[in-house]
């Protein structure tokens, strides 16, 4: 299983070059890759002395208890009678001894690495004591004692008054949160090996996780509720690294991956009797390769120059392969370069710059493609033809059969889409599909629907079903559902909080004084003094903000992709809260960079890391060994933070006209198209995206000097019915009112969330009560002072005004 690694990083952007990928990776190449946990990232570089401090607070505690033995000498019934200890002395009110006993607890769930020898040793411990924690109730523990640190008012002014913040002022905080990720990260990663108790601990985990258990709201909005209590200057001393990794984990482990978001949306298509998808996404990207990225006008002035000088090199395609790095290990990457040898021209896979025609004279000789890894026999066959399924849309249906109809009867049928004859099978399968979308415009229209049986015209999926009798929808209760549901009140502050973390930890980013200080759980107390000191600390604040977009960008995206198959609605209102708070121009500000030289950054250092740094003898660094930084080739970090703010921003700008309108008017163009030097498939399809969309606006003129790069989105982006966007003559990219796109979106979510969540709503519609005597005979709560104005009231109400008795009676006949 060479991909387990990457495809933890959730979602799985694994490739072809899978083994390539892995390879680079040094922490993959030392343990196995079924034993990969990402606990590395939870701890900056300033923290490493604390490692050791963990490690003295447990002896001191074991051997008082425990004498002649260590840790994992210990049998199961022992550990657990220690661990209860443990426990119990977490209830101190002494808030030192607290700390003391967390950190002791923290050392167990590292692996008690000064009893191991490598670090396969304290991964194998690091899980085992992990679950032994969860089995004897440490998790329900350090949740109170997070919620008391919350509302530590003491803490929160005494860190407001502060003029800098340090590492000092969120010690518990830190140390508590550790130990959290550690075991939702642990116990969340499957193994083949796991025991059958630890498959059951998992399973009660991630439903006590994603219930509303704690206070009657699951934890991940308790995680939430910090994020948003840092970014309004009420608790500057909250480690938000630390907060984001934890609350990505946890919505990665209650709601799932991108394997099991696939497998939920076969579920879904099963139970709505809807025909499987006929591909799956990531496998086909996987199938993709990337091409190469458009030349630069000083490389086409430096190419023809050469031409002209007779040279046979080809300077700008080596400029360009910036991620092929390990290309001798690589067997698809030597396929692309037998099948450039068979094109003989230019015939690249895509997008590059247009060659002077003096060029062509040019004879090149392509250099001997070395040996392959693998026999012939393995070689993956990659496919043939465009790699995507067309899809087709309601408008799309429309208009296909206005114009048959018209072209071939004489008459058309209005809006009929039922009539399908002469319609080729996908989209008669994509029929089916649309006409789920009527539900919801059934429901808003006529509400009376939820207290009566539907009919079949209506094409209600059966899987929803309707309380008929009680004029409610039954929803199931699924950790999306109840995510959503405690987020609602506060959904906009949660995207504007999540959204100020991400510029405040974006490199284009200006550091500014009214900005938030995201470094409070990286600086340390005493600042370095030492050149040596200055550049550890530089590497380990650029490391830190990597995390940060990191976490949040893989947050984001599964929050969208969760809520999308939860309900589109539910979906489209985090979209629109994005949007509103600028997510769209932050994201193409955050790629307004060189993003070559953010990808390939090496802000890290290897021996420092978790747990090669507390198993193996610590070399000596130096400022040289600093500057070289570890041995891999290209962050890939900061590639997957990359490609997720690119999904996002195709998420929010798919079929939305106004939303793409912004990209046009912030000039994305350019810049996605600088991002396309990034040769990988996956990033690559998705700036080829973000192009595509926009095409239609840019005019012709931008089409005609960029035919490389329409090329390359015909080669890789999915094609629909009736697709005209290399053209622009689609009605849609005429200049309407966009706004008012905007404000029926707007109203259509009200409308939903007032049915689906607000209790009250439904009065109007609730049955009445026509019997006389019952309604005669109901009590009716009364105030108190009521009989004092009784007969005032009857005088004014009753005896004064004139009642037309005949009238009554001929109304009711």
């Amino acid at each position: 299983k060479p991909g387990r690694c990457w495809a933890n990083c959730a979602p799985p952007y694994a490739t072809p070059n899978h083994v390539r990928i892995c390879s680079a990776l040094d922490r993959c190449t030392t343990r196995e890759p079924n034993t990969f946990i990402q606990s590395d990232l939870i701890y900056s570089y300033t923290e490493e002395p604390e490692f050791t401090l963990n490690r003295d607070y447990f002896e001191e505690d074991f051997r008082s208890h425990v004498r002649g033995r260590r840790w994992i000498e210990l049998g199961q019934e022992q550990q657990k009678a220690y661990v209860m200890r443990l426990l119990d002395a977490l209830e101190v009110t002494d808030r030192d001894k607290r700390l003391k006993v967390a950190r002791a607890i923290l050392y167990l769930a590292q692996g008690v690495f000064d009893e191991c020898d490598t670090d396969a040793d304290v991964i194998h411990w690091s899980r085992h004591n992990v679950f032994l924690l969860y089995d004897m109730g440490i998790f329900t523990a350090l949740l109170e004692l997070l919620s008391m640190e919350m509302d530590n008012n003491q803490a929160c002014s005494s860190a407001v008054r502060k003029p800098a913040i340090s590492l000092a002022d969120s010690t518990e905080l830190r140390v508590l949160l550790s130990i959290m990720y550690l075991m939702v990260e642990t116990i969340r990663l499957q193994t083949e090996d796991d025991r059958p108790e630890w498959r059951t601990a998992r399973e009660a985990f991630k439903t006590e996780l994603g219930s509303p258990l704690y206070n009657g709201e699951p934890f991940a909005l308790l995680l939430f509720t910090m994020v948003t209590k840092f970014c309004s200057m009420n608790a500057p001393h909250f480690p938000m690294k630390k907060v984001l990794l934890l609350l990505w984990k946890t919505i990665l482990f209650t709601m799932g991956g991108f394997e099991e978001l696939q497998e939920m949306k076969v579920r879904g298509r099963e139970r709505l009797s809807l025909p499987p998808l006929p591909e799956d996404s990531i496998k086909v990207v996987r199938s993709m390769r990337a091409a190469s990225p458009p030349a630069s006008a000083m490389e086409l002035i430096e190419q023809q120059q050469q031409a002209k000088r007779g040279r046979r090199s080809r300077r700008p395609l080596v400029k360009q392969d910036s991620l092929d790095t390990y290309n001798e290990r690589d067997p698809f990457k030597n396929d692309d370069a037998r099948d450039e040898e068979e094109d003989g021209e230019e015939a690249d896979s895509g997008i590059e710059g247009e060659v002077d025609p003096l060029d062509s004279d040019v004879i090149i000789q392509p250099p001997p493609p070395p040996p392959p890894l693998r026999p012939p026999t393995e070689r993956a066959s990659l496919p043939k033809g465009l790699p995507w399924a067309p899809k087709v849309r309601e408008k799309d249906i429309e208009q296909f059969l206005e114009t048959s109809r018209i072209k071939f009867i004489g008459f058309t049928l209005g809006n009929d889409t039922e009539t399908l004859v002469g319609l080729p099978r996908p989209i008669h399968e994509s029929v089916k599909t649309l006409k789920q979308v009527r539900r919801e415009i059934c429901l808003i229209i006529y509400p009376l629907l939820l207290l009566l049986s539907i009919p079949p015209s209506l094409s209600i999926p059966p899987s929803l079903s309707l309380h008929q009798h009680q004029g409610e929808e039954d929803v199931d209760e699924t950790p999306t559902e109840i995510l959503y549901l405690g987020m609602l009140p506060n959904l906009s502050q949660y995207v504007i909080a999540l959204l100020k973390l991400l510029l405040a930890a974006a490199p284009t980013s200006k550091a500014k004084t009214d900005s938030i200080n995201i470094l409070a759980d990286v600086l340390p107390e005493e600042m370095p003094i030492t050149v040596l000191q200055s550049m550890k600390l530089g590497i380990d604040v650029n490391r830190h903000k990597e995390i940060i977009v990191k976490a949040i960008s893989a947050l984001l995206l599964l929050l969208l992709k969760h809520l999308k198959l939860n309900h589109i609605y539910q979906f489209e209102i985090v979209s629109q809260h994005l949007v509103f708070a600028n997510c769209i121009p932050l994201i193409l500000k955050f790629f307004n960079q060189n993003i070559l030289s953010y990808i390939s950054a090496k802000n890290s250092i290897c021996v420092l890391d978790f747990p090669h740094c507390v198993v193996h003898e610590m070399p000596e660094l130096t400022a040289e060994s600093l500057e070289a930084g570890d041995r891999n080739q290209f962050c890939w970090r900061n590639l997957f933070s990359c490609i997720n703010l690119l999904r996002i921003l195709n998420k929010l700008t798919k079929w939305k006209h106004s939303r793409t309108m912004m990209l046009v008017v912030f000039k994305s163009a350019p810049i996605l198209k600088r991002a396309l030097k990034v040769k990988q498939a996956m990033m690559q399809l998705y700036v080829l995206k973000l192009l595509k969309i926009q095409t239609k606006y840019l005019g012709r003129q931008w089409r005609k000097s960029n035919m490389k790069t329409m090329s390359a989105i015909y080669q890789k982006v999915r094609h629909r019915l009736n697709d005209d966007w290399a053209y622009g003559n689609d009605i849609d990219a005429r200049p309407w009112d966009f706004q008012a796109e905007e404000c029926a979106l707007r109203e259509s979510i009200e409308k939903f969330n007032s049915r689906r969540y607000d209790k009250n709503q439904n009065g109007e519609f609730a049955p009445v009560d026509n019997c006389l005597q019952s309604v005669l005979g109901q009590r009716v709560e009364l105030p108190e002072d009521f009989h004092y104005s009784y007969e005032m009231w009857l005088e004014r109400e009753v005896f004064s005004q004139p009642i037309q008795w005949e009238g009554l009676l001929q109304q009711a006949q």
